[in-house]
C-alpha cells in the first residue's frame, strides 16, 4: 500500500496597487501573476484598475468571496488573484482577518498565501493626497474657499515662526508637524492662485505643478556644479556659485533689491549688511543717537563674524524666559 501524495492547495494572491499611480500601470510580475491566475476576483465593480485589465484580456469575476469560499476555490492547486478594493490601504482587512482565523484553527489546509504590490509609491507620492485634500476643501469648506492670498499671508509668518522654534527646541515631532503648517501654506496659495481669482491684478492663474517646476528649474540652474559641468569643492564654491547665477537672473540696479524690508529689523540690518560685503562696497555706518542705530551696529557687526542677529537675540530671549519662570517659581 503506498501513501496518496496531499492534493496541491493553491495560492491565493492578494494583489495591491497604489492609487497615487496612474492606473494599469502595474508591476511585470504582477501582470504575469494575473494573466496566469485561474480566477481573477475583484468585489469592486468601479475599481479604477478593471478597464485596463479586461484591455489586457482577463477575466474579472465581481463576486465577494469570504475566507472559506476563497480557500475552497484553491482547490486542486488553482491559483486565485484578489484585487481589493479601491481605497484605504490596499488590502481588504476583512478577508485577510478571515484567512488568519482559518489558518489560526488547524482544521483547515490552507493554499498559499501571497501579498503581491502591484505598484509602489514613489517618493513625495504623499504629496498628491495634500493637493487632492486641498482641491477637495477649497470646494466644499466656506472658510477655505472665501480665502485670498492677501486673507491668508499672515498665517504664512506665523507657521515660519513657529517652525524656528520647532527647530530650535530640537523638537522632531513638533519639527515634522510644523513643516506640514509651511508646506500647507505652499499649497493653499497654489490653489488659490489655480482660482485664477487675482487676474485683475496682475497675478495670472498657476497650479502647484507650476510652482514645483520653476524651484525645480531654479535649482538645477544653479547648481551647476551638479546638475553641469561645473565643480565644487567646498561650500564657499557653492555660495559663489549661487550669488553669481542670482546676479545674471536678477539683473539688479542695487543690491539692496530683493530684500524685504517688512522681515524682523535685525534680520534686515544683517541682510543688508551681508549684500554689502559681499558686493564689496565700503559703505560707513550712518551716524545717529538712540537705540536703533546702536542695534544696527550690532547686527552689522554679528553678520561680519558669520552669526545670525536674530537666532542669537532669540537663544538669548529664551534664556531670559527660563530665568523669569525660574523667578516665578516654576521649572525652566
Amino acid at each position: 500500500m503506498t501513501d496518496e501524495a496531499p492534493a496541491a492547495t493553491g495560492r491565493i494572491v492578494l494583489l495591491t496597487a497604489s492609487h497615487r499611480v496612474a492606473p494599469g500601470l502595474l508591476s511585470w510580475p504582477a501582470w504575469q501573476t494575473l494573466r496566469e491566475a485561474d480566477r481573477v476576483l475583484c468585489a469592486d465593480a468601479g475599481h479604477p484598475q478593471l478597464p485596463y485589465l479586461r484591455e489586457a484580456g482577463i477575466t474579472v469575476e465581481h463576486t465577494v468571496a469570504d475566507a472559506r469560499e476563497l480557500v475552497d476555490a484553491c482547490a486542486g492547486g488553482r491559483t486565485v488573484v484578489v484585487v481589493p478594493s479601491a481605497g484605504g490601504d490596499g488590502t481588504d482587512s476583512a478577508l485577510t482577518d478571515g484567512l488568519a482565523r482559518l489558518a489560526g484553527s488547524g482544521r483547515v489546509r490552507m493554499p498559499d498565501l501571497e501579498l503581491l504590490p502591484g505598484s509602489y509609491d514613489l517618493p513625495g507620492a504623499r504629496l498628491l493626497d495634500l493637493v487632492q485634500v486641498m482641491d477637495r476643501i477649497r470646494t466644499e469648506c466656506p472658510w477655505t474657499s472665501a480665502k485670498t492670498h492677501k486673507g491668508l499671508a499672515k498665517y504664512a509668518i506665523e507657521e515660519a515662526y513657529e517652525l524656528v522654534e520647532a527647530i530650535e527646541d530640537g523638537d522632531g515631532d513638533e519639527l515634522r508637524e510644523e513643516l506640514g503648517d509651511v508646506l500647507l501654506q505652499v499649497v493653499f496659495h497654489a490653489r488659490i492662485a489655480q482660482d485664477g481669482l487675482d487676474v485683475e491684478e496682475g497675478v495670472e492663474p498657476f497650479s502647484i505643478d507650476d510652482v514645483a517646476g520653476t524651484i525645480v528649474e531654479k535649482l538645477i540652474h544653479r547648481h551647476p556644479h551638479v546638475f553641469g559641468d561645473e565643480t565644487a569643492e567646498t561650500a564657499e564654491d557653492v555660495k559663489a556659485h549661487w550669488l553669481r547665477m542670482k546676479a545674471i537672473e536678477k539683473q539688479r540696479d542695487s543690491v539692496t533689491d530683493g530684500v524685504p524690508l517688512g522681515q524682523p529689523g535685525l534680520a534686515l540690518a544683517s541682510k543688508l549688511a551681508g549684500r554689502t560685503r559681499t558686493a564689496g562696497l565700503e559703505v560707513p555706518l550712518p551716524a545717529g543717537e538712540g537705540i536703533g542705530y546702536e542695534l544696527l551696529a550690532l547686527a552689522v557687526r554679528a553678520e561680519e563674524a558669520g552669526i545670525d542677529p536674530e537666532t542669537a537675540l532669540r537663544a538669548a530671549a529664551r534664556t531670559y524666559r527660563d530665568a523669569i519662570r525660574t523667578a516665578e517659581g516654576h521649572s525652566a
